[in-house]
């Protein structure tokens, strides 16, 4: 029997990949501007360090630790990446007959956009390096990022048909051939799809983990747009209607909590950025939520509150990772105990 456990399972630890001179990131060789570009990823790393361990991907560890005020919980990994969005390409934790595997899932760069050998290479690497210990490691012939999959621990997968049955992903298959696959290597026994819902600025072709996540097995949370005057607002609504229709395995209607869409923002180029609180790390004793210094974040921070209340509730500025068009979870990966 195989399961995809929920992010709010226990958790061995987080990975993160730091941003370098040689990813999209333009990181000057002046120490005290480099740590301003690194300051959400630093910030992340210390607030999930507090209680948890972090595995921190990094072209050079010496630069990178001396960062820190403390590097407790932290482990530092010298590996070549093309960019930051460990998400995507990092290891996808299962269970098979009750033990932990590490699956690594083939990532081409959101269908092609992007050089991406180096990162499709950062599991394997990883695993021979000893880090993962003796957890069994599979690589797998087809591209699915982990960014595109909610999972409610279950045997429910919760993803959009603009990304997984994309042409620029496995040549565009069928719900159903998906969903063939899903079951074979994650053991999902449904799948939740969403038809409609977008962020502008997004490259990766509408992720769920920017529109809508299980909280738990009853529970959605979900981006919703009051504007009408909002480009998103017709497809959000849409989005919103069908997973008013979505059922629990049990046969009941998910229980649904809107999440406020922040103002409009845009970078000097005057293009909008794909700003959304649906994109937080649920870690073993905290929230980490992305902050943007809107008038919305405070209402976000109390939504998670009311969501969470054993946990600490902890925001990151996250206006510099939407301009490199990811946000707060996109930058994390857990792998469960």
């Amino acid at each position: 029997m195989i399961t995809m456990p929920a992010e709010w399972e226990k958790q061995q630890c987080v990975l993160m990949s730091f941003p370098h001179e040689e990813t999209d990131w333009h990181n000057p060789d002046n120490l005290t501007e480099l740590e301003a570009s690194l300051s959400p990823f630093i910030r992340i790393a210390q607030a999930i360090a507090y209680k948890e361990a972090v595995y921190i991907i990094c072209k050079d560890k010496h630069k990178i630790s001396s960062m820190f005020c403390s590097t407790r919980n932290m482990t530092f990994i010298e590996i070549p990446t093309n960019d930051t969005w460990i998400r995507d390409y990092g290891y996808i934790s299962i269970k098979e007959e009750g033990e932990k595997k590490l699956l690594d899932f083939t990532f081409d760069g959101w269908g092609g956009k992007f050089e991406a050998s180096l990162d499709n290479s950062v599991n394997v690497t990883l695993h021979q390096k000893g880090y993962m210990g003796t957890t069994p490691l599979e690589s797998i012939d087809f591209v699915l990022e982990g960014g595109s999959i909610e999972s409610d621990g279950e045997g429910t997968i919760l993803t959009t048909t603009a990304c997984l049955c994309n042409p620029n992903r496995n040549g565009g298959l069928s719900k159903n051939q998906v969903e063939t696959k899903l079951k074979e290597t994650l053991g999902t026994k449904r799948v939740l799809w969403l038809d409609y819902g977008y962020l502008a600025g997004d490259d990766t072709d509408s992720h769920v983990d920017t529109l809508a996540r299980f909280v738990n097995k009853e529970t959605i949370v979900y981006v919703k747009c009051d504007n009408k005057e909002d480009e998103h607002y017709e497809a959000l609504q849409k989005m919103k209607v069908q997973l008013q229709s979505f059922r629990t395995k049990e046969g009941k209607p998910y229980t649904l909590v809107p999440l406020p869409m922040t103002d409009a923002v845009y970078n000097d180029a005057g293009e909008r950025l794909p700003a959304t609180y649906a994109n937080f790390l649920i870690c073993n004793d905290a929230l980490l939520y992305p902050s943007y210094s809107d008038k919305h974040d405070k209402i976000a921070h109390e939504i998670f509150k009311g969501l969470f209340p054993d946990k600490e509730i902890i925001p990151i500025n996250c206006l510099k990772l939407i301009e490199q068009g990811g946000s707060l979870h996109c930058s994390t990966m857990q792998v469960v105990y």
